[in-house]
């Protein structure tokens, strides 16, 4: 018998075998059994995804690297190179549509011999990064006045260029060992970066060859008043006693105070006509105004405030409601005060997990990035330190500024919320437990409501939204429907993308890519998995210009060497056909036509696949840098090939007996429905594939096969098996998107 069936949407993405039989979900009707090298969109097609352009080899190839995302405004973005005691940096520069290394001032070549370079006074040091001609170098031997140096991967290498560019580094005290336990927060140009063993530190933006990392301090940062006195006015002396104050400076910024000054007395009887305190001070330099204290009643009450430098108390009543601010914090002062987590939430910089308080939480005065001063009473604008009480003692790893603010732990999570209040203060906090899944150490993204988290164990990635019917943070796993892509595994790094598509990306612990086209509204939940000739190591995600883009630290072998490598996935949107980017860890000549492609060095001895003005070229191996064209092409693309595998799931019948399970299958053809695509392989099995046909009688001739956008009909080799399975394959540079397919099956048995 003979029927046809539609697979009309690929969005459910890979899941596991375990669910074959679960032909009642709704996720088997537009699921996967193999999405590799492909992605799924949320509206339905798979599509191949692009490929990995090269940026640049990170400073130390031998360590371990991260990646880490700064952005000051939509158009200004960095990818951090967090590595063994180094910090570098790679700008988003719109003129060339990507990041790219940053340098220093270039300096004037003298002169250039057997590799030796003459930059007079160039105050550079063995092991910097250099940047001559359009080739980077490494400095293996120097002088005041010269440098010899070597490739990248420490072979001889000819130099050629008229200036020379330093790469700026900024020097840390980061372990290699320690870098994907790093966690942090941005507000404008200061990343905020915290770990247990480490001062919690600020790593500032001054410009782009200038930035500074400086541990924070907690100390108000006014400076208290000196030079403090009172003077007593006195025209009846009857019943005098004594009258005691102290001063604060309030700071530039017109919200940080000082601590108090020295106590100072005086004799006097405030409530006879005519006595007065005169209370006086030096000038504070950065100062705006000044608030006095009067002793009362045990402490020290506000009478007033003034923007000179005296203050005369003629029996003012001193309000003790409001007192001179307290640092009785220890946070950041040494071993084991260092905190682990932090996140900015309510005009407050909050940070958690000490060491010695690693269930402890502690928030900055309203306002201010450091002070955590405190007053008694208490003000609603005080710095807060609290302790979660919970059934276990499990250290906070994370906290996530959502409408509420969740704080993450070894086996739980919190809401930190204000109970019936409009913010947070001593008098309104409140804290609940939402769940008991953990969270790991991998830094969590937050989408636009939720929040993503590996689990404590590092095996599975949660979901915490807010679910208004429960007034709590409900937390599912979102993994659940592809758990072997995560069984004997762990997540080493994360991050989000949010548009063109929305997309989670996970480095895995074996080197894969995981992706995950996440659209929450839409319950779109569809898990694709990536490969490449080399191992992803570590993810972060820059906003460039209308797209948010995907870069990845990638450990290859090259030659034999090891090598880590920056990359950046290229955009799977294009007009023109040979601007599709498909090949790893590659570079795009564009201009004048040419019939060699050079600058390829991080490939060299490579077998490189080749596109050439949209043309699939044969192989080439990278020889001293370049590779040779059998034809002249204005637009070529070079670099490593990588296969993509989509695999449909045993067929399910509609109207068959048990859906057509148990019954024996035959898929006679494949009428497959495409856009912007070419040269693709289909059949019942990977090693049973028919290539669908790449020229059409209307490509014009000497012109490469034209992109397709149109329904392509496959007559497939015959095979009979329980499944029904197809498998598609693309191995060459080009594209390839599918919409829909329609099968031709025969059953029977």
């Amino acid at each position: 018998m003979s029927s046809r069936t539609l697979l009309r949407s690929f969005a459910g993405g890979e899941i596991t075998p375990e669910l074959y039989g679960r032909l009642d979900l709704l996720k088997y009707q537009t699921g996967l059994a193999l999405c590799k090298n492909f992605r799924v969109l949320p509206h339905g097609p798979a599509q191949r995804r692009p490929g990995f352009s090269f940026i640049n080899q990170a400073m130390d190839s031998n360590r371990r690297v991260r990646l880490v995302p700064f952005a000051f405004s939509a158009d200004q973005t960095v990818v951090l190179e967090f590595g063994h005691n180094y910090i570098r940096f790679h700008p988003y520069v719109a003129a060339v549509g990507r990041a790219q290394t940053q340098l220093e001032a270039a300096k004037a070549i003298v002169a250039i011999a057997s590799g030796t370079v003459t930059v007079t006074a160039h105050g550079w040091s063995t092991g910097d990064w250099v940047y001559i001609g359009s080739r980077f170098y490494k400095i293996i031997v120097i002088t005041a006045d010269t440098f010899t140096v070597t490739g990248l991967r420490d072979e001889y290498a000819t130099v050629s260029g008229s200036t020379a560019a330093r790469v700026y580094t900024l020097t840390t005290t980061y372990d290699e060992n320690d870098l994907f336990d790093l966690h942090y927060a941005q507000n404008s140009d200061v990343l905020t970066i915290v770990h247990p063993t480490y001062p919690a530190s600020e790593l500032a933006r001054v410009s782009a060859v200038s930035w500074t990392l400086t541990p924070i301090s907690f100390a108000p940062s006014a400076t208290v008043p000196t030079g403090v006195g009172v003077v007593a006015t006195v025209a009846v002396a009857t019943n005098l006693s004594p009258q005691s104050y102290v001063v604060t400076a309030i700071g530039a910024d017109g919200v940080t105070e000082s601590l108090a000054s020295a106590v100072v007395t005086d004799n006097n009887n405030l409530t006879l006509a005519g006595n007065y305190n005169t209370l006086s001070w030096s000038a504070v330099t950065g100062a705006t105004r000044y608030n006095a204290y009067k002793r009362r009643g045990g402490s020290y009450g506000y009478i007033g405030q003034t923007v000179t430098l005296s203050l005369i108390d003629d029996n003012v009543t001193a309000d003790t409601d409001k007192t001179p601010p307290e640092n009785i914090y220890t946070l950041n002062t040494g071993a084991g005060d260092y905190p682990a987590a932090v996140t900015y939430h309510e005009q407050r910089r909050w940070f958690a997990g000490t060491t010695n308080e690693p269930q402890n939480m502690w928030a900055t005065r309203n306002g201010t990035e450091s002070n955590l001063t405190s007053s008694l009473p208490s003000q609603d604008d005080d710095g807060l330190e609290f302790r979660i009480a919970a059934r276990q003692q499990n250290a906070i790893r994370h906290l996530v500024p959502l409408s509420d603010m969740l704080a993450l732990t070894v086996g739980a999570e919190f809401r930190i919320f204000a109970d019936n209040a409009p913010s947070i203060s001593p008098t309104s906090l409140s804290i609940k437990p939402q769940g008991y899944s953990g969270a790991s150490n991998v830094q969590p993204v937050v989408t636009s409501g939720s929040v993503l988290y590996v689990q404590s164990q590092g095996s599975r990635l949660r979901e915490a939204a807010y679910n208004w019917q429960q007034n709590s943070f409900a937390s599912i796993d979102i993994s659940i429907m592809a758990p072997h892509l995560f069984n004997g595994y762990t997540l080493a790094d994360m991050c989000y993308t949010r548009a063109p598509v929305q997309e989670v990306w996970c480095a895995r612990s074996d080197g894969a890519l995981l992706g995950m086209t996440y659209v929450p509204e839409q319950q779109v939940y569809g898990w694709h998995q990536h490969d490449t000739d080399g191992l992803f190591e570590s993810v972060c995600v820059i906003s460039e210009g209308s797209e948010d883009v995907l870069y990845a630290l990638v450990q290859r072998n090259i030659g034999g060497t090891p090598c880590r490598y920056i990359e950046r996935l290229h955009s799977r949107i294009f007009t023109d056909q040979e601007d599709g980017f498909y090949v790893d860890s590659g570079l795009t000549y564009d201009g004048v036509p040419v019939t060699s492609v050079t600058g390829l060095h991080h490939l060299e001895g490579e077998t490189v696949q080749v596109l050439s003005d949209g043309a699939v070229h044969p192989d080439q191996v990278v020889t001293d840098g370049s590779v040779t064209l059998e034809a002249e092409a204005s637009v070529v693309h070079v670099g490593l090939g990588f296969v993509s595998d989509l695999q449909t799931l045993p067929l399910s019948l509609e109207g068959a007996p048990a859906g057509g399970q148990g019954t024996m299958k035959n898929v006679n053809s494949v009428r497959m429905r495409v856009t912007q695509s070419a040269l693709v392989s289909a059949g019942p099995t990977f090693d049973r594939l028919t290539v669908y046909p790449d020229r059409q009688v209307s490509d014009l001739y000497g012109s490469p096969p034209a992109l397709r956008t149109a329904e392509l009909r496959f007559a497939i080799g015959p095979s009979w098996s329980s499944d029904g399975a197809i498998c598609l394959r693309v191995e060459l540079p080009v594209p390839l998107t599918v919409m829909s397919m329609v099968l031709d099956v025969a059953t029977g048995g």
